[in-house]
């Protein structure tokens, strides 16, 4: 068998050799390559959310407020977006193998670097370059099983990839909490170093050497490069900063707007327009792959979002420490190691459009028992949503891929697996900014529902601030005005911790919600076909 070359996008001639003589098995060598670059996944995808549960420490660590420390987790989703739909393009002009081994390793450099930060600007900085070192290895990993497996083992590497995309972002806040608490915030930045040198030892000996094509920096589109860059960036830090300026009163985020706005526009025209387009949009006109793409935007939404809401309400509400939080979102994430292994058997018995949509469905399930929370909804509450959730992941990620990139030839799977591993991250990055506002939009609904009932005219009322002063008076205060005066401000404090209950139950319906809609559109793609179509295939 010839060797397929590995070049980010498969030559035709490499495409034909995989249809014809491919074995039905790959080689030992092969998986562990693949098994090598689902560790740099896996750590790339495990940084999102490594920093979410410590974010209070590091913001104190590094002398920042409390506004401008999600900058830290929105820094390296940034790098991660821009830099995803760029790997098909550097790995052509670089070599697949240079690129994977070179950003790994400055992968890890940067980590490192970030223990050191001292000031926001840097921290963030750092972060950024982490984000868009580390990028690279998501779509590549992915890619990998497109090219290097044969199509009826495929599912088992998808398998693979899915615990790296569901169960790394489960336990990075669980992994990060846990090292806070014990050992100080920075060890946080640490913890890549020994993965990444195996993923990168094993690599350099088992990727297949190619030779660079250096005369491709001549044909690169640099204009779709840059306007997608600018427009990206623009567009999550309007999506970052919005909620906390108000929105659309800001001048400073509408003219972020428009910058976004802009430069999309233009990117999407020129990429529409040129002979050998950065990201090639065209894909999405395939049925399977644009509406398994615009159920991963859905699911981004829901995954990442989900994992942005637990810990807020477990700090903001409960009071939770750090370690406290990851053990909670532990369970998100460690049933999916059992699970996941098994899916691809059941891709082997059923239709694969049907599996997807149960787990979509089980996921919203999981969304919608959180919709009646109270003050006293918890750690031990949240167990089980937390497992039933588990159970929907599983068996989610491995089928969507399956059924968007088994539509798309195998000389398009590296630009395919750029777009749809984009898109998932901007799918998150819109669903934590949205359901940040949503919480606080609710909040402030149910503030003033619950005020309105709580009018000192009313009996339930007078008598509950006349238990409170009388709390007050027996546990140290002696004048009863300021006796009074404390009881009302409790009450009020109250009256604001129910809301924000409330508004949390809200936004978790509203991901609920989104998740049916990925559902719909997984049930809309066209009938796979090959191996991973299902049915007795």
């Amino acid at each position: 068998m010839s060797t397929l070359t590995l070049n980010g996008s498969v030559a035709a001639r490499g495409a034909t050799t995989v249809a014809s003589v491919q074995p039905d098995r790959a080689r030992a060598t092969v998986w562990i390559t693949i098994l090598a670059a689902m560790i740099g996944a896996f750590m790339a995808i495990l940084n999102i959310q490594i920093t979410n549960a410590s974010l209070l420490n590091i913001e104190g660590g590094i002398g920042t407020g409390v506004d401008n420390g999600s900058w830290i987790s929105t820094s390296y989703l940034i790098g991660e977006i821009v830099v995803i739909p760029l790997t098909d393009y550097l790995s052509r002009v670089f070599s697949f193998r240079a690129i994977m081994l070179s950003f790994a390793g400055l992968f890890a450099a940067f980590s490192v670097a970030c223990a050191f930060a001292t000031d926001l600007p840097t921290m963030i900085a750092l972060r950024a370059f982490q984000g868009f070192f580390g990028g690279v290895l998501i779509p590549m990993a992915f890619t990998l099983v497109f090219t290097k497996l044969p199509k009826r083992q495929q599912p088992i590497g998808l398998a693979m990839f899915a615990i790296a995309v569901t169960f790394a972002p489960a336990i990075g806040p669980t992994i990060g909490g846990y090292l806070t608490e014990n050992y100080g915030w920075q060890t946080i930045f640490f913890v890549n170093v020994v993965p990444t040198a195996v993923m990168v030892s094993t690599l350099y000996f088992t990727l297949d050497r190619q030779k660079m094509q250096l005369a491709l920096l001549r044909e690169g589109d640099w204009f779709g490069i840059a306007s997608m860059a600018l427009g990206l960036s623009a567009l999550q830090a309007v999506l970052e900063e919005g909620n906390k300026n108000d929105w659309f009163g800001s001048p400073f985020i509408v003219k972020l707007a428009i910058v976004a706005g802009i430069s999309l526009s233009l990117f999407v025209a020129n990429e529409l327009l040129v002979e050998k387009p950065l990201i090639r949009l065209r894909l999405l006109t395939i049925r399977s792959f644009g509406l398994g793409t615009l159920a991963a935007v859905f699911i981004g939404f829901a995954l990442f979002g989900s994992i942005y809401l637990l810990p807020a309400y477990l700090g903001q509400v409960q009071h939770y420490n750090a370690e406290q939080i990851g053990a909670v979102l532990a369970w998100t994430g460690l049933p999916q190691l059992l699970l996941i292994p098994l899916v691809p058997k059941l891709m082997e018995r059923f239709d694969i459009r049907f599996i997807a949509f149960a787990g979509t469905s089980i996921f919203a399930l999981s969304s919608f028992m959180n919709t009646a929370m109270s003050l006293d909804y918890s750690g031990d509450q949240l167990f089980i949503p937390n497992i039933v959730r588990a159970v929907g992941q599983a068996l989610l990620l491995t089928p969507l891929s399956a059924i968007s990139l088994g539509s798309v030839a195998p000389q398009d799977a590296a630009a395919a697996s750029g777009i749809a591993n984009m898109m998932r991250n901007l799918g998150g990055a819109i669903g934590t900014a949205m359901l940040s506002t949503i919480v606080t939009k609710r909040e402030q609904f149910h503030s003033n529902i619950i005020g309105q009932s709580v009018d000192l005219g009313r009996e339930q009322v007078r008598e509950r601030i006349a238990t409170m002063t009388d709390y007050f008076l027996a546990h140290g205060m002696t004048d009863p005005a300021g006796a009074r005066h404390q009881a009302i401000i409790a009450l009020g404090k109250s009256v604001k911790q129910q809301a924000l209950v409330m508004g949390f139950s809200d936004t978790f319906a509203v991901v609920g919600i989104v998740l049916l809609l990925a559902g719909v559109a997984l049930l809309l793609t066209g009938k796979p076909k090959g191996a991973t179509a299902g049915g007795g295939h």
